[in-house]
């Protein structure tokens, strides 16, 4: 496709393509080419103008060839990327305020003052009916305040307040539900499914396959801890499945031969077969903006009781115009009290705050689920860590094989890989990545693998049992025989051991690196400073090294070869002592704590039904996130306050205004609807300094 550039800065770039205007599926089409290519560090594409602006760290040239080669038909889109698309939403929502200024404007100009009149009157009624249709519900509510208004004006024969507060409801109305929508779409996008590999079953044996070539029909395997990929129907197998992603319920739902299950949820316990009945484009994209939209979890405490006030405020601001009119018998003092009410700000600002700052926390990478875990996290006062993927990096290694049974160390990591790669931890993450390192093939040669969360993974090679896991796993539960050497007293303390063992004997112990992260040890000090009062760390690795590592990064406290009943029952016990308690883990095991918690948090490289447990998911790979998160929290709660404190404030000014004759209604009107719609524009500005992000 030709182009031209347009105009240009190091770094930046402007260019014209060879046309009037971009569909909004082709601007989508060259957004997802641009964004997609190496060297581009965001790109932004004008459906309209059929411009794009290319921000890039490679060489211009680079840029210049991706631009010559780009040709539409040859560029793969999936149809969830043009689902979760905005650009329709936004064209909608813009061209309809313009083009409602447009008429306000031009009426006022071209049209003669009787028949604005007849207009103004024509669209009073809907205001009238939208009013009087909440009175069965024996509740004054704000839209029957509105009516009372606008037909006072129209009675009085003030058809140009009438019209005048008419036009900015109806942009407040505008403004309010585009970025409602656009705060629910944002959020629905950082929720959408992100699976690269799934299990495809083919001929009786698994092949590991990229989800881009999983087809309609194809069979796909899902064990525990795993999200299921696509819609499907099972097969084979029985599984509990969380389907709090598409329904909000938490409680698992068991599954079997014969039932559907959705993409998105996730199976708890058990294993499934799946035959897929949709792999893209199925709407799931909706489904989630439908939750969000149903679930109270989007409103925090602080504004609940803002929305709540809202209401029953209304019933006030009638009481002061009745009085105002009884006492001085003038209707325009009266009306100017009626154009006046708290409600409509404080129910436009409060929400549009929450879901900004839920969106701005997307910017960072965390994905929040709903204000109340916000007001959660910025009133806690005990923070749990799990040790490994969290204060430990995300990605251990491995850093030797000890071999007990004199097989080949390679061959250990071998089988010890062929367990482990089915099950999203950050230890057996390291396994398999040790073994593809030493490009050691670990094709399926075992049977059906089980998995006992918190304590490791039974199944059998060649024959052999296979247990694969903790000390307490291997030796207590499953009674292999402890090796009476001086090489496995003397195994190193600084590493974590996971022991291997085949029929009922010692084969290996691999050593796990499991480095602090290197920011563990301020993050601990400003969580402190930001108001913590105790911040824990748990594990189920041994005394030895949790009390290492809780000295080296500064924890208050620290508990060690704990189970996940152990996690959550402590958890549970903070809260009974009033406390506000987050959770932060990355594995299957930390999912009770996480469901337990006032703020369950996720790290995203962890389990797959962790990240979809927790409150709020974070995506980088340092702990900073966490006082971002603790930051956009307490900034969240601040502005909800100050915006009540301003709405509260500013329009009890105007009704007294009202009340002494010093604003006509019409001037009450403008200035309550333009401060409505200011404070909720402002509402959705950002709460943290930009070179934060």
């Amino acid at each position: 496709m030709r182009a031209v550039i347009r105009h240009e800065i190091p770094g930046r770039m402007r260019v014209h393509f060879d046309r009037k205007r971009f569909s909004f599926r082709e601007a989508d089409t060259l957004q997802y080419y641009l964004q997609e290519s190496p060297g581009v560090e965001k790109a932004v594409v004008y459906e309209r103008t059929a411009d794009a602006a290319i921000y890039y760290s490679c060489l211009r040239e680079e840029i210049l060839e991706l631009i010559r080669r780009y040709s539409p038909e040859k560029v793969e889109v999936s149809d969830s990327y043009f689902e979760s698309s905005s650009r329709e939403l936004n064209a909608k929502y813009h061209e309809k305020i313009v083009m409602n200024i447009a008429w306000h404007l031009g009426k006022r100009i071209f049209l003669p003052s009787h028949l604005r009149d007849i207009l103004t009157c024509a669209k009073a009624i809907r205001y009238l009916w939208r009013g009087l249709r909440t009175v069965p519900e024996k509740k004054l509510k704000v839209e029957l305040l509105d009516a009372v208004a606008i037909g006072a004006s129209v009675l009085s024969k003030d058809h140009s307040t009438a019209s005048s507060v008419m036009f900015l409801l109806d942009i407040g109305d505008d403004l309010e539900e585009w970025t409602h929508k656009q705060c629910l779409d944002d959020l629905a996008r950082q929720m959408s499914l992100n699976i690269k590999k799934v299990w495809k079953v083919t001929g009786g044996t698994e092949v590991l396959t990229s989800s881009d070539d999983i087809k309609v029909g194809d069979c796909v395997i899902v064990r525990m801890g795993n999200i299921i990929p696509f819609d499907g129907i099972v097969t084979s197998g029985e599984a509990m499945v969380n389907q709090a992603s598409m329904t909000g319920e938490a409680i698992p739902v068991k599954k079997e031969e014969g039932g559907s299950v959705f993409a998105g949820t996730v199976v708890e316990e058990g294993e499934i077969t799946i035959r897929v009945t949709a792999v893209s484009g199925s709407g799931r994209f909706d489904k989630i903006v439908r939750m969000i939209e149903e679930s109270e979890k989007l409103k925090s405490g602080l504004e609940s009781k803002a929305e709540s006030l809202a209401d029953g405020l209304v019933p006030y601001t009638f009481a002061g115009a009745a009085l105002t009119y009884i006492l001085g018998r003038s209707l325009t003092k009266a009306i100017s009290v009626l154009m006046v009410d708290y409600s409509c700000a404080l129910k436009l600002a409060m929400p549009l705050s929450v879901l900004s700052a839920i969106r701005e926390a997307g910017e960072y990478g965390i994905t929040v689920k709903g204000g109340r875990f916000l007001e959660a996290v910025s009133e806690a006062d005990v923070v749990v860590f799990d040790k490994t993927g969290t204060i430990t990096k995300a990605r251990p290694v491995v850093w030797d094989i000890v071999s007990f049974n004199g097989e080949d160390r390679d061959e250990l990591l071998r089988e010890a890989a062929c367990l482990e790669e089915h099950f999203p931890h950050s230890i057996a993450n390291a396994v398999v990545k040790a073994a593809e390192d030493k490009g050691l093939d670990h094709d399926e040669f075992h049977t059906k693998v089980d998995y006992i969360v918190a304590h490791g993974i039974s199944s059998s090679i060649d024959g052999n049992r296979a247990l694969i896991g903790s000390y307490h796993f291997v030796f207590e539960d499953e009674g292999v025989a402890v090796p009476d050497t001086e090489e496995f007293r003397n195994l190193p303390e600084e590493y974590s051991h996971l022991y291997y063992a085949k029929n009922g004997r010692l084969a290996a112990v691999i050593l796990i690196e499991d480095p602090i992260r290197e920011d563990a040890v301020a993050t601990m000090g400003q969580l402190h400073a930001a108001g913590l009062q105790k911040i824990v760390m748990m594990t189920g690795d041994s005394k030895k090294t949790a009390a290492r590592i809780a000295r080296v990064v500064g924890v208050d406290e620290y508990h060690a070869e704990v189970l996940p009943e152990d996690k959550s029952a402590f958890v549970e016990d903070c809260k009974k002592a009033g406390c506000k308690v987050i959770m932060i883990g990355d594995g299957i095991n930390d999912s009770p704590a996480l469901s337990a918690s006032d703020a369950g948090i996720a790290v995203s490289e962890g389990a797959e039904i962790a990240r979809q447990i927790a409150d709020i998911t974070i995506g980088s790979d340092d702990l900073d996130s966490i006082i971002i998160l603790k930051g956009l929290s307490d900034a969240l709660m601040d502005r909800i306050r100050f915006n009540y404190r301003t709405i509260v404030g500013f329009n009890t000014a105007l009704i007294l205004f009202g009340l002494t004759g010093l604003l006509s209604p019409s001037a009450s009107a403008l200035l309550h609807n333009a401060s409505t719609v200011i404070i909720g524009l402002k509402s959705t500005t950002r709460l943290l300094k930009k070179e934060r992000a």
